[in-house]
């Protein structure tokens, strides 16, 4: 009995995840540029500083 609840949680956290990632806007989108926009630029990493400079500065 205590192996099915094992399976049954790991199977729900993993779908948990798998949904979490889902909602992440695609780089480049309004939505993305938005969301950067709003975040600390201190927490940007070197890829993101990049991509924001390339898909929302110099449309």
């Amino acid at each position: 009995m205590k192996l099915v609840k094992k399976i049954t949680l790991t199977i729900l956290s993993t779908a948990f995840l798998l949904s979490l990632t889902a909602c992440t806007p695609e780089i480049g989108s309004e939505a993305w540029c938005g969301d950067m926009k709003a975040k600390p630029k201190a927490d940007w990493t070197a890829q993101q500083a990049s991509d924001f400079a390339k898909s929302c500065i110099f449309k």
